[in-house]
């Protein structure tokens, strides 16, 4: 969204985090994104967070420590998904108003490890998440169904490099224009193996310890990390509303259909009525 920017915070605590940010002026319900393995902040900014702040919403975007511009990098392995669970109840403390919590693949674990803890939220979308029971299935499904594919993802999980093929094959539903997956990939980094541990099954949420929101899954028609089917069993074991998001992969908020996704979030907060005090969307 042009003549919209992103402005970038420091959330200071045990770790110093950063906080890409579309405000909005009113009181409407803010979004908070989290991202998943791999990324930072920086996938929600060059669309959603002008585009959500554009239909009348506070935008934020966390970087959870050792990703994006959060500090702790020479510490990555040390930290689990716990860890992140602090830094996100960290950043809904500084926020005025409870958030609607978008989170993208490990990013929905995250978010169900911090509501856990009895923090509250107005609503939460989960899109492609890791199922609440972890990434096993579908590791195992990967590995014996394109064994070739899984052993790239692995190489990428132990930080080594990985052909751009294989980049796009696994985050995306097509072809992209090279110089892009080339820009995408040099801002991609390790994982925590400690986390990657916890989504294994190590230190996975437990959600009927959380209080009840409204929820969301999104599933992505051509994702080969988290399939169709995994989406939708998230989807009945949270109680959650599902929607499938048609030709698309993965890396939904990169993906040159993103804004399909985007708005199947924003139809779906209108519909469930939690839109109230929005500031005038702009075209």
């Amino acid at each position: 969204m042009s003549g919209i920017e992103v402005e970038r915070r420091t959330v200071e605590g045990e770790v110093a985090l950063e906080l890409l940010v579309c405000p909005v002026a009113g009181s409407p319900p803010p979004l908070l994104f989290v991202h998943g393995a791999y990324v930072g902040a920086w996938c929600w900014a060059e669309h959603w967070l002008p585009w959500f702040a554009a239909h009348g919403y506070p935008a934020y975007a966390l970087s959870l420590r050792a990703h994006g511009g959060s500090a702790g990098r020479e510490r990555l392995n040390g930290f689990g998904l716990a860890d992140y669970a602090d830094d996100l109840a960290a950043v809904i403390a500084q926020l005025e108003r409870a958030p609607i919590l978008v989170g993208h693949s490990m990013g929905a674990l995250v978010v169900q490890k911090t509501l856990e803890r009895g923090i509250g939220c107005l609503a939460s979308v989960f899109i492609c998440p890791v199922p609440p029971y972890g990434v096993l299935p579908a590791t195992f499904t990967l590995a014996l169904t394109r064994p070739a594919l899984f052993a790239q993802i692995q190489a990428m999980a132990s930080g080594h490099r990985v052909s751009l093929d294989a980049l796009q094959e696994t985050m995306f539903s097509g072809p992209l224009d090279v110089d892009r997956l080339q820009r995408i990939y040099a801002r991609m980094q390790p994982e925590s193996r400690r986390a990657l541990l916890d989504m294994s099954g190590w230190g996975l949420p437990q959600p009927w310890r959380a209080a009840r929101a409204p929820t969301l899954v999104l599933g992505a028609e051509r994702d080969t990390l988290i399939p169709v089917a995994l989406a939708e069993s998230s989807a009945r074991m949270l109680g959650a509303d599902y929607r499938l998001l048609e030709g698309l992969g993965h890396a939904v908020m990169l993906e040159s259909g993103w804004q399909s996704a985007a708005r199947a979030v924003l139809d779906w907060l209108e519909a469930r009525d939690l839109t109230a005090g929005r500031a005038a969307a702009r075209s």
